[in-house]
């Protein structure tokens, strides 16, 4: 039985340490996961490939892939916060409106085409716009 007085600081250094070093290397190991399973560029064949390889030797498999296609992990996750930043834009634009003069002026012809303005409320909100 480990009893405080036999367990060092080194000892809690070297645990931590270990501790993590694991988490780092579960973290990478999801990480090349799922940049095989996000790459356009790789057929299926190469996907399952990719995957028994990392599956039966993990830490050869992991490190080869690093090297092999290490610089485009960068590219698909650089594509991938474009994607979700354009989508998010699209999103809060859709939700929000038009913004644009443009936009509210085209919303005030259709209201004043539908009847619901006067032409004199019309150009009233136009020239509001505009200034």
């Amino acid at each position: 039985m480990v009893t405080v007085w036999e367990y060092s600081p080194g000892d809690v250094f070297l645990s931590m340490l270990w501790f993590f070093l694991f988490f780092i290397w579960i973290w990478l190991l999801i990480t090349v996961f799922a940049d095989i399973f996000r790459s356009d560029d790789l057929s299926g064949w190469s996907k399952a490939l990719w995957t028994v390889f990392v599956i039966v030797l993990p830490y050869l498999g992991v490190f080869v892939y690093l090297i092999a296609r290490g610089h485009k992990m960068g590219g698909h996750m650089a594509a991938q916060a474009a994607r979700q930043d354009a989508q998010m834009r699209d999103y809060v634009q859709s939700v929000a409106g038009s913004s644009s003069t443009a936009g509210e002026i085209e919303r005030l012809a259709a209201l004043r085409d539908g009847g619901t303005l006067s032409e004199a409320e019309f150009q009233q909100a136009k020239a509001k716009l505009l200034a």
